[in-house]
């Protein structure tokens, strides 16, 4: 089911979304240089992390962020992601200044300031048609969702959460939204699911309902 939201509505989203990032660019300059330059010195080249994610209507878009791991170097034994993360690395995750790279693509309309976290585009023929509802509008930087659990709610809960934002968006739950952002970011809440660095893997709603049975 195509989801109808107030064209009104999501105008107003674009501009504040807009704003949001060219603000956000520039009053953060200054600490991108400084944490660039120290991922350069600490993890090495590239600095921005570029990964495809599905966006509006699951079309598929680079999203930047941050590097926050190593590379892969099995002589030192840094091969999963977590022997590569680093102290710094996650630093730059629990405070989410990793995904300040991510302003340049709500600037360019890839994503929103808020909306359904992107996944992986593997997980695209994953989602029921109802979960793919969450591709409706625009990702966002934080979501429903985030401030529910962030990485460490479960998946059937996430996806739940981003389709009911899709059906209940507009500018004053946005700004709620925005608000509790800052209370988890700064609480460092649900970081990460349990026993993984960042979120677990998604395998389908009905197998990971088939696996708690």
């Amino acid at each position: 089911m195509q989801t109808t939201i107030p064209r009104s509505t999501l105008r107003t989203k674009r501009v504040l979304d807009v704003v949001g990032a060219a603000l956000g660019l520039v009053l953060t300059a200054p600490l991108l240089l400084v944490i660039a330059l120290l991922v350069a010195v600490g993890l090495g080249r590239p600095v921005i992390f570029r990964q495809e994610r599905p966006g509006l209507h699951g079309e598929v878009f680079t999203i930047l962020k941050f590097r926050t791991m190593r590379e892969v170097d099995e002589a030192k034994g840094q091969v999963t992601d977590a022997q590569r993360l680093t102290r710094f690395g996650k630093f730059l995750r629990s405070t989410s200044i990793d995904e300040l790279p991510s302003l340049w693509n709500i600037l360019r309309g890839d994503m929103s300031i808020v909306g359904p976290r992107p996944s992986l585009v593997r997980y695209l023929e994953l989602y029921t048609p109802e979960e793919s509802r969450r591709h409706d509008v625009r990702p966002g930087l934080t979501g429903l969702a985030q401030v529910r659990g962030r990485n460490a709610l479960p998946w059937p809960e996430r996806l739940r959460s981003d389709v009911e934002y899709v059906d209940s968006l507009s500018i004053g739950l946005d700004l709620r939204i925005l608000l509790r952002t800052v209370v988890v970011v700064l609480s460092r809440e649900g970081i990460n699911a349990p026993g993984h660095v960042s979120s677990d893997v998604f395998t389908g709603t009905e197998a990971m309902s088939g696996s708690h049975a």
